[in-house]
């Protein structure tokens, strides 16, 4: 059966309804003819009449050149209304014009088992086809299912959607409703595709229209509209997808190679960033920038937003050489006049680092490179002291050695009340740059935010690969929340917040309400078209060492106020003392190279009196460490 259909081209296929329908329409009439024993010597050139009436009409209304297989209400309408059209045609002609005898409920049972014949062949037909594809599957030697495409929009992007659709046919998406919350397009049609509806049918259409994929095509919307329209369609078991931006749309890329599928960035995301692009400009127009950790997420994203605003020259240091060559590739095929070095070095490396700064001579720093993974960090704390902290004093110090201008770090919301090794050495970070701010020319601030979207090692791309392969989805605590943000929001805000810098400061982005993340892992099952704890499981494991149920953005009492944006806020400038810190740093630096994690961690909670870590505070020999890291003296008493 599999090769007959092989077989079938599509004008056998047109060929086959046709025949079908000429002997279904001759049927019908025999059958009448026989039901009541008539008798009626033009038979033969009433059977070619019919014949002839009802071959024009369904040729008229396109029944040929339908594709039943994917046949939804609009095709399957089309033939009630042609056989309605044919017979009145036939039942005019044949009474009126040639005089037939014939009663009225012979012409009315002949319409009834005609239609019936043509309708149910077509429906049978659908149903085959799917079956084919169910038990063969969709290989390129079996006839290959369309989709069923419910249009989200019925503007200029919607329309251009659906017209590329019906063109490239061989791309597998089939249009068939449009929902729309303007009211004075409902009914009406986009190429033939009907206008059903506000957002209100998304669900009932979905499911009445069999449909399988739902594309979103809303040139512009706002981000709680989007949130709304998304919240509706993860509940119909669709697949999701929405389309690019509107400057792709404006510039005329929008192909359906270019549709994407729904991912929780649209549902987490908010309203564009607005930008005050003159001040950021000011500070990174001709300048030399350097980004540390370039490679990263949010350093390969900050690199990203810095080479719209034409640097001088812009220096990606990051000791991973496969995402920085990456990203080198990306921006010169983007950007085809930045001048554009990539440095690998590492931050610990103090003497690398001030020969790269003599060399170039950076006027901007942006400070990504850290190690950020709280379980992995916990594990090895000495290397989360030696990079995060030393390499942050390195390249400080080498910003104030050589004259750079403007040093933004960028920290976390782990820095806030610390209960990891990770957050304590950020926190560590901000007070080395608060305090070098102190005595240096050089303007140092940090910017602080929560968790990024889709960055490395974050919890969405584990839940995205569990999801894959068939769950569980793990979880450590189902009342934990974390905050969330884009990362290009965060890299903008980033450079926003460095425009605004007087050196000193802490600067806080706003990142909405906080996000459960139990909730999260839900939606992402949802927007896969699966059912959470039907689908894929959700297995809750336990908090993990020195993670927290909630994390907070500012220490008490450290709010000073807001900037000119309303996404951006600025913590206390601090008095630190920068020699005091350094010789605290200088004896921590003698201490970890014992690679005693237990006096590192005691070590870090004199040194960050907000620390609180819930482990290894004691050791396992219940010993309690006494130590003066101003005098360098640490001693160990027994209990």
């Amino acid at each position: 059966m599999k090769k007959l259909f092989n077989k079938i081209k599509i004008r056998q296929k047109k060929i086959i309804l046709l025949i079908s329908d000429i002997i279904f329409v001759n049927v019908g009439y025999l059958f009448v003819l026989f039901l009541f024993n008539e008798r009626y010597k033009g038979i033969f050139i009433t059977a070619f009449l019919v014949t002839s009436i009802y071959i024009s009409i369904f040729t008229l209304f396109r029944l040929y050149d339908s594709l039943w297989k994917v046949a939804g209400s609009y095709e399957f309408f089309n033939v009630i209304k042609a056989n309605l059209l044919s017979w009145g045609i036939f039942y005019g002609v044949n009474f009126y014009m040639m005089n037939s005898k014939f009663d009225f409920v012979i012409y009315f049972i002949f319409f009834i088992f005609t239609l019936s014949l043509t309708f149910s062949f077509r429906i049978c037909y659908r149903f085959l086809r799917r079956y084919m594809i169910f038990s063969y599957g969709n290989s390129s030697n079996c006839c290959k299912v369309e989709k069923r495409v419910m249009i989200i929009g019925a503007g200029y992007t919607g329309s251009l959607i659906i017209k590329e659709m019906l063109s490239n046919k061989q791309d597998g998406y089939n249009p068939v409703v449009i929902i729309d919350d303007d009211k004075s397009k409902w009914g009406n049609y986009i190429n033939k595709v009907k206008i059903v509806g506000g957002r209100n049918k998304i669900i009932p259409t979905a499911i009445s229209e069999n449909i399988d994929v739902i594309v979103i095509a809303i040139a512009k919307i706002q981000q709680t509209n989007k949130k709304s329209i998304i919240n509706i369609c993860k509940n119909t078991g669709c697949k999701l997808k929405i389309i690019p931006s509107y400057n792709e749309i404006l510039n005329e890329k929008v192909f359906l190679s270019k549709i994407r599928d729904v991912n929780v960035e649209d549902l987490l995301g908010r309203d564009p960033v607005q930008l005050d692009m003159e001040n950021i400009s000011d500070y990174i127009k001709d300048k030399t920038v350097l980004v540390t950790g370039g490679g990263g997420s949010i350093g390969s994203e900050i690199c990203r937003q810095v080479s719209k605003f034409k640097p001088k020259k812009l220096l990606v240091l990051d000791i991973y050489e496969n995402n920085a060559y990456d990203l080198q590739n990306e921006l010169k095929t983007t950007y085809s006049e930045l001048d554009m070095q990539v440095i690998i070095a590492s931050v610990r490396d103090k003497n690398r680092l001030e020969n790269i700064f003599a060399k170039y001579r950076p006027e901007v720093v942006f400070h990504a490179a850290a190690h950020k993974h709280v379980p992995l960090m916990e594990e090895n704390p000495g290397e989360a002291i030696k990079n995060n902290i030393f390499g942050t004093l390195n390249t400080a110090e080498c910003a104030d050695k050589f004259g750079v201008k403007k040093f933004v770090l960028i920290s976390t919301d782990k820095a806030v009340n610390p209960t990891n090794i990770m957050g304590a050495t950020k926190r560590v970070c901000e007070m080395i740059v608060q305090s070098m701010n102190n005595i240096s020319e050089t303007s140092f601030v940090a910017v602080r935010f929560g968790n990024v979207l889709g960055s490395n090692g974050s919890v969405i791309p584990l839940f995205k690969n569990q999801i894959r392969s068939g769950g569980p989805v793990t979880l450590t605590h189902k009342d934990i929340i974390r905050f969330f943000m884009t990362i290009p929001e965060a890299a903008q805000l980033v450079l926003q917040a460095g425009a605004y810098a007087n050196g000193g400061e802490i600067f806080v982005l706003d990142m909405g309400p906080a996000v459960k993340i139990y909730d999260l892992a839900c939606d992402l099952i949802k927007l896969s078209g699966l059912e959470p704890n039907k689908d894929i499981k959700i297995e809750i494991t336990g908090l993990r060492p020195g993670e927290k149920l909630y994390e907070e953005l500012l220490m008490d009492g450290e709010l000073n106020g807001q900037t000119k944006h309303n996404k951006i806020y600025i913590g206390k400038v601090s008095n630190t003392d920068f020699y005091r810190l350094r010789n605290k740093l200088n004896r921590i630096r003698l201490i970890i190279s014992n690679e005693d994690d237990e006096l590192i961690y005691a070590i870090m909670k004199d040194l960050v009196p907000t620390f609180n870590p819930k482990c290894m505070q004691i050791n396992s020999n219940n010993e309690e460490f006494d130590f003066d890291l101003e005098e360098g003296n640490v001693a160990v008493t027994l209990e």
